[in-house]
């Protein structure tokens, strides 16, 4: 007799029903127990294949597991059960990988939402959360997303990249991480921008590897996903309301505790709203160093965006500007071209213009053989100090 995950929920079924009433845990041999005990009677070698299968559909990631478990992949996304992409760092590539069928995919998403203890069902059609092994994870259900449940896991790798692997990568130019490691070295405040997956993240974590170890770096992040190769570095991460609306910890509570934590380095993983103010003021109170990151089109709209989420916070217009001639120098910002690379499209130094407002101005810009330098590099090398 052959029997197969695919195109039998029921045995899928009957194996979680045995399960719970025997109070068994989804094991191996529990598993191997179940199916027997249902009246099938298997080979051993296509007993294992089952149980490997059944068990990957009760507790692990399903027919994903191959593909989360693949070091290159940084996304996995899933718009239909035969719809599955996958981002290795080239751009989006439709894999052979399906579900059974659109319940499949819910089912899935459901289970990976309860292991995270967040609630996906038709009352709340949709979840932001993060795995216990540091995966991001969302998921919408339908009707709101249409046809089927969408779910998008973004792989968090326990190692940090270091700076020479992003120099091999082409993320760095030719002779470009001089320029980083002296940024950090002058204890620089600086953000990085790019649009979403153009690895801001993984370059904020090889930077905060080149700190010093005898500083204490203090992170402060909506879901926690810096991996810095650091001895000391504490990690601070917001919480959601519960069922009944209380608990909730918002990222400008974790920059306001982080204040009173001694940090030689205060990380905000990404500046997105209120936090802005508390960061600013930090920064233009000693705490020199500070980073984070920022989402936005190009170096030039950085400024723009900070005023943005300032006012929003209610910071007028010509405050805001104040604080951040105050409090920051430069910007990193990072590109995805067409064939998917990252890379760091240009180093930008934050100057006031003649009306006061701060405007970024290019000081390095991306070139094949290394940085070329801008009507800003000026100023930067008087940041950067040393030799340049």
């Amino acid at each position: 007799m052959s029997v197969g995950v695919r195109g039998s929920d029921g045995l899928l079924d009957g194996v979680r029903q045995w399960l719970a009433e025997s109070d068994a845990e989804p094991t191996p041999a529990g598993v191997a127990q179940a199916l027997r005990a249902q009246g099938h009677v298997l080979g051993d070698s296509e007993l294992l294949g089952v149980v490997r299968e059944l068990r990957s559909e009760l507790v692990g990631s399903g027919p994903l597991e191959p593909l989360l478990a693949d070091p290159e992949v940084t996304d996995v996304l899933v718009s239909a059960p035969d719809r599955v992409w996958v981002d290795r760092g080239r751009g989006l590539e439709l894999t052979q990988v399906a579900f059974e069928d659109a319940g499949a995919v819910r089912r899935l998403a459901q289970r990976l939402a309860a292991v995270a203890g967040r609630r996906l069902d038709d009352a709340r059609p949709w979840v932001d959360a993060r795995l216990p092994d540091g995966t991001r994870l969302h998921a919408v259900l339908p009707p709101v997303a249409v046809g089927s449940t969408c779910l998008s896991l973004r792989v968090v790798r326990p190692r940090a990249f270091s700076l020479p692997e992003l120099l091999a990568a082409r993320t760095v130019p030719p002779g470009g991480d001089r320029v980083l490691r002296a940024l950090v070295e002058a204890r620089a405040s600086f953000l990085i921008s790019g649009g979403t997956g153009s690895g801001k993240t993984t370059l904020l974590s090889a930077l905060l590897g080149l700190v010093g170890p005898e500083e204490r770096i203090v992170l402060a992040e909506d879901s926690a996903e810096l991996r810095p190769d650091h001895p000391h570095v504490v990690r601070l991460e917001t919480r959601p309301a519960n069922q009944e609306g209380a608990g909730r910890v918002t990222l400008r509570d974790l920059v306001r505790q982080a204040l009173r934590m001694r940090p030689d380095r205060l990380v905000v993983g990404e500046v997105r709203g209120a936090e802005v103010l508390h960061l600013l003021a930090a920064l233009n109170t000693g705490h020199e160093g500070g980073c984070g990151t920022v989402h936005a089109n190009t170096a030039a709209d950085v400024p723009a965006r900070l005023e943005a989420l300032g006012t929003a916070a209610g910071l007028d217009r010509a405050a805001l500007h104040s604080q951040v001639a105050a409090a920051l120098s430069v910007v990193l910002h990072l590109v995805r071209d067409r064939a998917g690379c990252r890379r760091i499209a240009e180093v930008d130094v934050l100057e006031r213009d003649a009306s006061g407002l701060v405007v970024a101005v290019p000081a390095l810009r991306w070139g094949a053989e290394g940085f070329v330098r801008g009507r800003g590099w000026e100023r930067l090398r008087g940041l950067l100090g040393g030799a340049w």
